[in-house]
């Protein structure tokens, strides 16, 4: 069995997370709910976790497949450096946003889903991974090897080379030899 990505997981959480914060937020400031201030808050954090997790990082092994649109953000992620690589940073960071969110009800979802990203941001920090960008690759075009020159001219499947048709410039050779008999048992 192969080691188990923690960082893929929080990734995945806190961005659900964030969205989840978000519409919390909306809703509180929307239903100007008792405390919705905390709900304006919330919003401001959703928007901020969402921009920030939204770009996937590169897994150690195997493929990375990059979210539409990740390019951008995955930029201005880096441009943070290790503020936003390392993710000790993240663990905290996302438990401190997650606090004020828990001081209304439309936000606690919110709040505790975040709580839970940083806690495996946390497991993933203690096993030694880090944010890596996932950075569009360039095409490397293989040359075409020198036994290839043409492409065939009949498809598949071929004849052998004593099989195939003769060349029609003379009309009574290049007829088709049939190398079964062919007999009218009438």
């Amino acid at each position: 069995m192969g080691k188990i990505e923690w960082a893929m997981w929080a990734n995945e959480q806190a961005l659900a997370s964030g969205l989840i914060l978000l519409t919390g937020g909306i809703v509180g400031v929307a239903g100007q709910f008792r405390g919705w201030q905390f709900a304006a808050y919330a919003v401001a954090a959703g928007v901020f976790v969402c921009l920030l997790e939204y770009p996937r990082s590169k897994r150690a092994k195997g493929t990375s497949v990059e979210r539409t649109g990740q390019y951008c953000f995955t930029v201005c992620v880096k441009a943070f450096g290790p503020l936003t690589r390392n993710y000790y940073v993240r663990a905290f960071l996302h438990a401190a946003i997650c606090v004020p969110g828990g001081f209304m009800l439309a936000t606690v979802l919110g709040c505790v889903c975040l709580g839970i990203a940083s806690l495996i941001y946390l497991a993933a920090a203690i096993r030694g991974e880090h944010w890596e960008p996932i950075l569009p690759r360039k095409e490397i075009r293989k040359p075409v090897g020198e036994s290839i020159k043409n492409p065939p001219q009949n498809p598949p499947p071929r004849p052998p080379p004593e099989m195939r048709r003769k060349q029609a410039g003379d009309l009574e050779k290049s007829a088709y030899d049939n190398p079964m008999s062919v007999t009218d048992d009438e």
